[in-house]
């Protein structure tokens, strides 16, 4: 064999080993599994709260949240697996040192889900870069179970909330849960993270809530004042409905880098932009028909009980997985209110929505407007 090939192709198999030998163990899919790399699990919930390798499971039953179950058995026997966040305390889930990246939080929270609010501070941050009620934040807004089943986020039987957005952070992450409820709850949860090195191009994980009962002028800013570099990867929305008929005609609007009274991207339809058509409409049954896939669903339909469930109610997700919606310096996104009225009309409405909106950016961010009052948020 010619001596250059041979060089060439043991330089080939060097390369190969090299970047085997580099992975650094995010992006995880199906086709990487196999690959070994030297990143290092980790994992916090109460029974570690530090994510310390050797420290679960160590609470004594002095300590233990479960101590009264677990009085028989003691030390190591589940005797520290939830915690109870009082009213008005805000306590710390998880701190860590990175570089490295969240890759799965799963979680089941009690009480009130508006009245719990998540957020997520990346590196040295003062200001939060994920502010959201833990409801919303995993498609949960109307405040009760509906299955959901996505890539992004899952909520499984009975109340369980998991979430497998990628999170990289460079020096540290805090994720805390503020309770403004009046009364107690009960979290289970854990997070699990990775130890590695974080590309140059990582951005970082934001969310966002809004809400507007009734809207005004029948449009519906999800966010506006994004600045920076970045993409959007994620719209979850509450849509509470207080007329007859199809509400959904309104037109999702996507300002971004400059953009005036025209937009770049121009929906043509609410259930268009998140997947479905014609209403959501199952043609048999003449109902609207639930459905939950990798990217998108209307996995929540409330119906009216002719008591005091008076309202139709709809959650609806939208991930933007495989087309993010790239800016380089700001992002504007807004819905119209839309439904029919006589003589094939559209009916400008005035519905109660709220969103979520998901996203990546360079930091720093802007400030997130205030969270709306606790009144604000209920729902009702």
């Amino acid at each position: 064999m010619n001596i250059y090939r041979i060089i060439f192709l043991s330089c080939l198999a060097l390369n190969a080993f090299a970047q085997t030998g580099n992975f650094n163990g995010l992006d995880m899919s199906m086709g990487n599994l196999y690959k070994l790399s030297n990143a290092k699990t980790r994992s916090i919930s109460p029974e570690n709260f530090t994510g310390e390798p050797g420290k679960g499971g160590m609470a004594t039953l002095e300590q233990g949240s479960a101590k009264d179950a677990a009085r028989d058995l003691g030390q190591g026997w589940k005797v520290n697996p939830f915690v109870v966040i009082e009213a008005g305390q805000t306590f710390t889930l998880a701190e860590m040192t990175g570089p490295g990246s969240v890759q799965h939080i799963w979680m089941t929270p009690t009480g009130n889900w508006r009245y719990s609010i998540i957020r997520f501070y990346w590196d040295d941050e003062k200001e939060p870069s994920v502010e959201v009620p833990v409801g919303d934040f995993f498609g949960m807004g109307w405040g009760e179970y509906a299955h959901l089943n996505s890539l992004a986020v899952t909520v499984n039987p009975g109340s369980a909330f998991n979430c497998y957005w990628p999170m990289p952070f460079r020096k540290k992450c805090k994720i805390t849960m503020e309770n403004i409820g009046e009364e107690k709850m009960r979290l289970y949860y854990q997070v699990d993270y990775t130890l590695t090195e974080v590309p140059s191009d990582a951005a970082y994980f934001h969310a966002q809530f809004r809400r507007s009962n009734p809207t005004k002028g029948s449009l519906f800013t999800l966010v506006d004042g994004i600045r920076g570099k970045g993409h959007y990867v994620g719209t979850y929305m509450a849509w509470g409905v207080n007329n007859n008929g199809w509400w959904g005609e309104g037109e999702i609007k996507f300002f971004m880098d400059g953009d005036g009274k025209y937009p770049t991207i121009s929906g043509t339809g609410t259930e268009d932009y998140f997947c479905g058509s014609y209403n959501f409409e199952n043609r048999k049954t003449k109902q609207y028909q639930e459905f939950s896939t990798a990217y998108a669903g209307l996995h929540q339909v409330i119906r009216p009980n002719g008591m005091y469930t008076s309202q139709q109610r709809f959650g609806l997700y939208r991930w933007h997985v495989m087309d993010p919606v790239r800016f380089e310096k700001d992002l504007k996104i807004t819905i119209q209110d839309l439904g029919w009225r006589s003589g094939g009309r559209y009916l400008p409405q005035q519905s109660d929505i709220s969103a979520v909106v998901f996203w990546y950016q360079t930091e720093p961010h802007q400030s997130f407007p205030k969270l709306p009052s606790r009144n604000d948020l209920e729902v009702n």
